[in-house]
């Protein structure tokens, strides 16, 4: 009987199903957009850290006839294009294991602020800024994942265009120079709207000048993550797409590499 009443429940569930396209079909349809530097030799880090390293185990032909290829890498979470999980700047906030797949997988938002970036390294992107993105389109929705274009991705992996320097070491730290976003902006996001998280393409959410991350401090207090070194968010439309970045699931983690895609529905 119950098996007969859990086959019934089934059919009921599927003739009940809404009309519009299955996800397989969505995505068939959809441009996908991949929004990740890859990781090598030249991916770019914070002047403090080591940098990505990739070490062969093993590569070529076992004694039993096959191939096998397997490698060792390291690195630090917070380099290439990665997570800030919002522990990364506020204690007994969402390690990176416990940001929930809601602030990963959502629509998203992108606002250009090129013309303003380009021409000035330590420009931080305002309240103005991104009331003006909503006067010319829309509100930004709650349980968005905003994205900062600011026409850095350009110069990856040229770290003294992209970041200011090329050097290395705690004192190349006073010369980075780079956009990002001002505290104001980001306790105005925190407070007045209720975003997912929050990407740009750029090392670092705070601008390359900044000595206390105020803005990561204000997102993170708020357990709003960040995805910094995204590639490319220009390529995506203002409105209307949707952002997949799945970081490496790292228990206790302040961050982690990231893979972020963008899916551009065929009618966005």
């Amino acid at each position: 009987m119950r098996t007969l009443t859990l086959a019934a429940a089934i059919v009921l569930a599927a003739s009940c199903r809404p009309p519009g396209p299955t996800f397989d079909e969505l995505l068939s349809s959809a441009t996908l957009i991949d929004l990740s530097h890859s990781y090598d030799a030249e991916s770019v880090y914070w002047p403090t850290e080591d940098g990505f390293q990739l070490e062969s185990s093993f590569q070529g032909y076992t004694d039993k006839g096959y191939y096998y290829a397997a490698n060792t890498f390291t690195s630090a979470e917070h380099g290439g294009t990665h997570l800030d999980a919002p522990i990364h700047f506020a204690e007994g906030r969402w390690s990176t294991e416990q940001v929930p797949l809601s602030s990963l997988i959502a629509p998203a938002v992108v606002i250009d602020v090129s013309d303003r970036t380009l021409a000035n390294p330590d420009y931080r992107v305002t309240v103005d800024d991104l009331t003006r993105f909503e006067e010319l389109h829309s509100r930004i929705p709650d349980g968005a994942i905003v994205l900062l274009s600011t026409g850095y991705s350009q110069f990856w992996p040229d770290r003294e265009r992209y970041m200011g320097t090329d050097e290395r070491g705690a004192e190349a730290v006073a010369r980075l120079h780079f956009p990002g976003l001002h505290p104001d902006a980001a306790t105005w996001l925190a407070a007045e709207r209720s975003i997912a998280a929050i990407g740009i393409d750029t090392p670092s959410i705070d601008a390359g000048q900044s000595l206390l991350f105020e803005a990561h401090q204000a997102l993170f207090e708020a357990n709003i993550p960040a995805f910094e070194n995204v590639a490319g968010p220009e390529r995506l439309p203002a409105t209307g797409a949707w952002i997949f970045a799945l970081p490496m699931k790292i228990a206790g983690g302040s961050g982690g590499p990231v893979r972020i895609v963008g899916v551009i529905p065929a009618d966005a």
